[in-house]
């Protein structure tokens, strides 16, 4: 008989989703803190006189919450943070496409230690991809 493995746990696999996620979590993260932030923009400036900044303004101000007030404050944060995880990511990939196209076992070895920290931003596939190249050239760890 087979053995059953027990399951991961749901720690590891939202780990994991979220490395493998990366580009995208980031980009809805950048998008979700722009929307919010035009929200607040809409409110808060001449613009809130638009029929459709109207229309928003009375659904986040209806009853007794003024939500646009908390668009004002989580808004521009959110998109300071989505900017963040979006550049550090392409950042980082056009780094590691960079310092994979080397032919030379010299310039790899000289920049293992920099490409080890950039695998910390990236996903496993491309840790997969950095794991070939040192087996084509032969490196040890």
């Amino acid at each position: 008989m087979a053995e059953e493995t027990a399951p991961e746990p749901i720690g590891r696999r939202i780990r994991y989703g979220a490395r493998v996620h990366r580009a995208f979590i980031s980009v809805v993260v950048l998008a979700a803190g722009a929307l919010l932030t035009i929200l607040a923009i809409g409110y808060f400036t001449p613009l809130m006189n638009l029929g459709f900044f109207q229309t928003i303004n009375n659904t986040t101000d209806a009853g007794g919450a003024n939500y646009n007030l908390v668009f004002v404050i989580v808004g521009p944060i959110v998109l300071i943070i989505g900017l963040y995880l979006v550049l550090a990511y392409y950042v980082a990939r056009r780094k590691f496409e960079h310092l994979m196209v080397t032919k030379s076992k010299a310039e790899f070895l000289r920049n293992i230690p920099e490409l080890e920290e950039i695998l910390w931003d990236l996903t496993p596939a491309d840790e997969i991809r950095y794991q070939d190249k040192r087996a084509e050239l032969r490196v040890r760890r």
